[in-house]
């Protein structure tokens, strides 16, 4: 057996016996990551009915999911359809599948077009809650990889620095390895707080943590 079979088998043999993949068919998650989220923001309290939030790198959408059941009527059980206490967006260069409630754009926000769509969806409103769960396709060359993620992870901070209220919180995705020490030094220059979270959800193996800064140093 070649090691790429070896490592498809041993990959979906984790994947099919993961408590969390299961837990998320169970309460309709479109993915497990929902509950790295859901760690973070019982861990640090960030999201709350009534906010403002924009969801980086969507797809295939559980982020959202998991915040438009925060921002939901709690008579239906946190995920009860109507109108939601809040405004979420969603972007992503994918395609994602309709969430009730949550405003979808389809394309990259650093072109013009996105942006002002964004901007429309916004209403003029500051974004109290920035998340990014972005992460680039990977090569398995390490140094080229963190580039990448350090390249989506400064987007990611210049569009918090851009429409996040002055105490507003953005949630990054980031790689443990070559160039984290930079990213949480670039978090540290743009946020009064900053912590660096690894959830439970977040498999052993995987060098995925999550910086999360709040209030901006220079508000905008």
């Amino acid at each position: 057996m070649s090691r790429s079979k070896k490592v498809n088998r041993a990959w979906l043999h984790d994947h099919v016996t993961d408590p969390y993949v299961k837990l998320a068919r169970k309460e309709d998650y479109r993915a497990r990551a929902a509950y790295k989220l859901k760690e973070i923001d019982e861990a640090l309290r960030l999201l709350r009915p009534g906010q403002v939030v924009v969801d980086l790198g969507s797809a295939p959408g559980a982020w959202s999911q998991y915040v438009r059941r925060r921002f939901a009527p709690k008579a239906g059980g946190g995920a009860a359809p109507g109108t939601l206490d809040g405004t979420i967006v969603a972007l992503d260069l994918l395609p994602m599948a309709p969430i009730e409630g949550v405003q979808f754009i389809e394309g990259d926000f650093r072109d013009e077009a996105t942006a002002h769509e964004l901007a429309n969806r916004l209403q003029g409103r500051a974004v109290d809650v920035v998340l990014s769960d972005m992460a680039p396709n990977l090569s398995g060359v390490a140094v080229s990889d963190a580039a990448r993620m350090s390249d989506l992870v400064e987007l990611a901070i210049g569009f918090a620095e851009q429409h996040l209220a002055s105490d507003g919180v953005l949630v990054a995705k980031v790689f443990h390895g070559s160039g984290y020490s930079q990213l949480v030094e670039r978090f540290k220059q743009t946020f009064r707080v900053v912590k660096a979270v690894k959830p439970k959800a977040s498999r052993d193996k995987s060098a995925e943590t999550f910086l999360v800064g709040r209030g901006l140093k220079q508000a905008r």
